[in-house]
């Protein structure tokens, strides 16, 4: 991005975060908000700066269109990769773990459906792997799995998605909680029917026993047990975060009207799953001695939307970033951003 400076010149500007936080104590960290201001530099400082403390981190892109690599200066997988003694990164493939997610279905339904239908229930999993939220699904396993990961990292830093994503993602945990236990009473209701009703084909001339053939109960024992683990997955995710001890999310957002409203929203949306907001970034604010009258424009308007984010997001922790002539790309330049305050008048 480039701007000019007061005597006309063009400069490369990046983004240079002056701002005090808080240490951050809890082991689960997440970075979200609007598409473009800024999370991934601040994720991978966040990270950078914890394991600079020899604090074993683990930071994770969760974003379709990743540039963690970007910010670090590294390629990434979908596997943790050693940045340094104290840091690993990894950007989740959204191709590969839908893969993955569904062949843990595709297992599950071998053990327990009719050999003669699993032809067809493959066709019907092939087809739903392009269905709308089969992505989000299997990408909120991984990130629940990675948050249930136990003390392999002292923190686990979450690059996030734009808002509206995050916030299903950090919802879902509850909601899919509910839906598998459902699922879990809804066949045990219906194996009740079954069973009684074995009783009366049993009695049938031509029914003859097989001992080799496994019985319902035995294949719906090893499904039980899947659904079982997997509730119990989202429950500890859950309860991990809404617990203020253990998660924290920081939203990120520029001095524009429309961040301003889509932030606003995304505290009320945490609030209604008891999700704490730990602070917000307002980023890529623009110093004030600026001589082109371009510029100063830009900082008047600036300061209106100030005010807007101190009237309407008062009770929240807020930290103030200034746009800089530095590029920030790798752990050494990300370790140097000072997190010091620095009043905005």
């Amino acid at each position: 991005m480039a701007f000019a400076n007061g005597n006309g010149k063009i400069a490369s500007w990046a983004l240079w975060m002056l701002l005090m936080i808080p240490q951050i104590q809890t082991p689960i960290v997440f970075v979200g908000g609007k598409g473009g201001v800024g999370k991934t530099t601040l994720s991978a400082s966040i990270a950078s700066k914890l394991a600079k403390e020899s604090k074993k981190t683990l930071i994770v892109s969760t974003d379709p269109a990743h540039s963690l690599g970007d910010a670090l200066d590294v390629e990434l997988s979908s596997k943790p990769k050693a940045i340094s003694p104290f840091l690993d990164a990894m950007e989740l493939d959204a191709y590969e773990v839908t893969d993955t997610h569904f062949r843990g279905i595709e297992e599950t339904l071998q053990g327990y459906a009719d050999p003669k239908m699993f032809k067809k229930i493959k066709e019907h999993l092939e087809l739903a792997k392009d269905s709308p939220g089969a992505q989000e699904a299997a990408i909120l396993e991984s990130i629940c799995n990675l948050i249930t990961l136990g003390n392999k990292y002292e923190h686990i830093v979450f690059d996030t998605a734009p808002t509206g994503h995050t916030i299903r993602l950090l919802s879902l945990p509850s909601i899919m909680s509910a839906w598998t236990e459902g699922l879990m009473r809804h066949q045990k209701e219906q194996e009740k029917v079954k069973n009684a009703a074995e009783v009366f084909w049993e009695k049938k001339k031509d029914y003859a026993f097989n001992p080799f053939k496994p019985s319902r109960k035995n294949r719906w024992d090893r499904a039980l047990e899947k659904l079982e683990a997997r509730k119990e997955l989202f429950l500890q995710t859950s309860a991990i975060l809404t617990d203020s001890t253990k998660s924290s999310i920081f939203l990120v957002m520029i001095p524009q009207v429309l961040p301003l409203e889509e932030t606003k929203r995304a505290v009320e949306a945490l609030g209604k799953f008891s999700i704490n907001c730990a602070g917000i970034f307002i980023n890529q604010i623009i110093p004030k001695d600026q001589e082109s009258d371009f510029w100063q424009t830009q900082v008047s308007k600036q300061e209106d939307i100030l005010q807007k984010i101190e009237k309407s997001l008062g009770e929240q922790n807020r930290f103030y970033i200034y746009l800089s002539p530095r590029d920030l790309r790798g752990t050494e330049e990300l370790e140097k951003i000072d997190f010091t305050p620095l009043p905005i008048g």
